[in-house]
Order: structure tokens, then sequence, then C-alpha cells
């Protein structure tokens, strides 16, 4: 097997397939492997000749990386920056030329969305614990939205495609079963005074309570998103707001494109410090991997009840709930947040916990998502009971 090393960082004008020489790697099977970052996915890419380009988005991270395809007799090598795009191309069984890219999670700063300026949306708290807006499709098709900062891009539900919007394509036999995967594209989407234009919507399965769809984290790359508990405002800024008095701060990281923080419980007076992923999707307050539970010795605290979780797939996950002591976050201290313990591997695929909204809601949250650090500060519902004990 040869490498073929990329050293030259893509050059931002260098976003089409215009070049004279692309790069050329040669497979026999449409199966491709990715190292991205260190982190081997098998398999997980297929070739697919008739995309130009097919797009191989980088998991998100702001520090310059290594990305390597693997086809089953050949190989390319990435160097990938913030804002970078790199193309070449495939050659399948030695005719089918399958034009890929490889880019950054970040988009470079002349594709970044001008459209989004200072905007102050109004939302609701669900009894959930979700983040609600109001949205508008196509000028008619009113929606409600949770803003979900562990979702990506623009989701809606099966439902709400079908029987609030047309997105649906019509099919020639009307009594077919609806295909989802070709769904024209939103002419608009207004929310507050954001609009934005010719937007691919994703189909979704699952999403919270009484919602219609969500929107991810990354809709709002490179802005500063503040949420307002106290006044119920969703306030988009394209500067870090300048009166911080009350907030702390500390860094975001990204794993595997997911944003988490270094969070720590206290038991017995020994600290165990961990990453936990924000998940204002999920209406608990904390939910905790195994493999961090055992290291904290939090299977030893009193059982209070058994629950069973859904993820996003719809698969079912049996767990134990417990109240954690202390929890530490952003130098704040909560005492006796209930939490769920996994008893089984994280269903991320990695060791990570995660904070639900119960908790976050009683913070005012500022995520600056152009330098990767959140600002906390506590709010009116600091002292509001927790679902887990109500």
């Amino acid at each position: 097997m040869k490498h073929v090393y990329l050293f030259t960082l893509l050059l931002l004008t260098q976003t089409g397939f215009s070049q004279a020489k692309l790069p050329v790697i040669k497979a026999t099977s449409k199966s491709v492997s990715i190292n991205d970052g260190g982190v081997l996915s098998k398999n997980s890419w297929t070739l697919l000749p008739q995309v130009r380009p097919d797009v191989y988005k980088a998991e998100r991270t702001r520090k310059t990386k290594w990305v390597t395809f693997y086809t089953d007799i050949d190989s390319i090598r990435v160097k990938v920056k913030p804002g970078s795009r790199y193309n070449f191309v495939v050659l399948l069984n030695g005719k089918d030329s399958c034009y890929t890219q490889i880019a950054s999670a970040i988009p470079p700063e002349s594709l970044q969305s001008k459209s989004i300026k200072n905007d102050t949306i109004p939302f609701t708290l669900t009894a959930y614990n979700a983040i609600m807006v109001k949205a508008i499709l196509n000028g008619t098709d009113t929606l409600k939205l949770h803003y979900d900062i562990s979702s990506f891009d623009f989701h809606l539900t099966k439902e709400a495609i079908l029987n609030k919007t047309s997105l649906l394509p019509k099919q020639a036999n009307p009594n077919a079963v609806p295909n989802f995967t070709k769904l024209n594209k939103a002419q608009t989407l207004k929310i507050g005074g954001l609009v934005w234009n010719n937007l691919e919507i994703l189909p979704t399965n699952v999403t919270a309570h009484e919602m219609d769809g969500r929107i991810g984290w990354n809709v709002f790359e490179g802005k500063q998103v503040e949420l307002d508990y106290d006044k119920n405002l969703m306030i988009i800024h394209t500067k870090l707001p300048r009166n911080l008095k009350g907030y702390t701060k500390a860094p975001v990281t990204f794993i595997h494109s997911d944003l988490t923080v270094k969070a720590s419980v206290q038991i017995n007076n020994q600290t165990y410090t961990g990453d936990f992923m924000l998940d204002n999707g999920s209406e608990q307050a904390m939910v905790l991997d195994s493999a961090f539970a055992a290291r904290a010795n939090l299977n030893s605290l009193k059982v209070i009840r058994s629950t069973t979780l859904h993820d996003a797939t719809g698969r079912k996950y049996e767990t134990k709930n417990i109240q954690v002591p202390l929890f530490n976050i952003n130098q704040h201290m909560l005492n006796n947040v209930p939490a769920s313990v996994l008893n089984y591997k994280s269903p991320t695929g990695y060791g990570v916990s995660f904070i639900g909204n119960d908790l976050f809601k009683r913070f005012n949250i500022i995520l600056d998502l152009k330098n990767d650090n959140i600002y906390l500060k506590p709010n009116k519902l600091t002292a509001v009971k927790y679902r887990a004990d109500s």
C-alpha cells in the first residue's frame, strides 16, 4: 500500500475541482476507512461516483490535524486546519472517478454565513426542559423547533414533514411508503429576525417532546449564543458581550464534534474529574458514563430508582438513578444532583457523561462558538426542584 502525503494546506480558493491535476488514489472496493485525527473508523465511508464532490466533513476542532482515507489498496493523507478543504479523486475499479473532498467542520471565513446577525429570539422552556423557538417555513408553515446543542444542522420529524410541510416530493403512487431521502429544500426558514435560504432539511424519528424538529449547535458556528432563562430569550451575538459580570468562564472542547466541558463530582472528600457532553436535548439533569461512575465509586451510593432511556435512534438503555452529593461545573457547586448511571458502555462509543437541561437551565449561558468557551451565571431557576425529585 502506498501513501500519498499532501503537505500543502488547502487554499481557500480551491473549493472546486477546476485545478489541472488532482491527486488520485485507487480502489477496488467502495468501502473506505478513515483515520480522523488519530481516531480510526473502519469501513465508515462509501464511494459514490455519482456525487461530485462527495464531501467528508472532518470532526470539528480548531487544531491542525491529519485525516487519512484508506481504500482496500491505497491511501491518502491530508493535513486539515480550520477553514480548509482538499480535493482528490478515488479511481474505482480503474474506471469510475469518485471526486472526493475532505473539509474542515469549520467553514472558511469567506463561506461563513453573513446573514446571521445580532438577533433576540423569544423561547419557551417546556415542561420537558426543552428550549422551544417558533419557526416559519416557506412563509406559511409554523413549526416548533428545539435548540439542541447536542445535535447538528436542521432536522424535522417525519410526522411534521408529512403533516405540516410540503418538503416531501409528490409520489406517483399516493399509497406508497413516503420516501424521506429526497426532500425538497426549504426556500426559506425564519426564526426571529434570522432567515436561511435554500436550506437542506434532514428527517428524524426522534426529537424532544412536543417538538416538530431541532436546530443543532453548528447552525451558529463562529457566533456567540446567549440563553437567558430569566427573560426566556435566546440572543445571537456576532461579538462576545462586554458585560460578563457574574459569569464564570471555562473552555469547551470537541470530542467527535460533540461539545464537552470538564466537570467533577466529589464523594467522600475525593474529587473525580471527567468529560461531560453538553446535552440540553435531555430533560434530565445528568447521565453518567459507567466507567466514570466506577472510577468515582458512585456505584456505592443508594439507588433511588431504575429507569429506561431512549437515544435518538430509539434504542433502549437501562439505568439506575442516584444523587451525586456534590457536582462542580465552571466553579459552581451543586448539591444532591440526581443522575442516571449507565450500566453499559456509553452510546457515543467513547467515555463521556452528559449534562442535561434539568441542570443547565439553572444557569444563564453564553456559548462562544468563535473562541470555544462557555460562560455560566446562576439564574432564578437555581433552587427549583429537579424533575427526578418532583
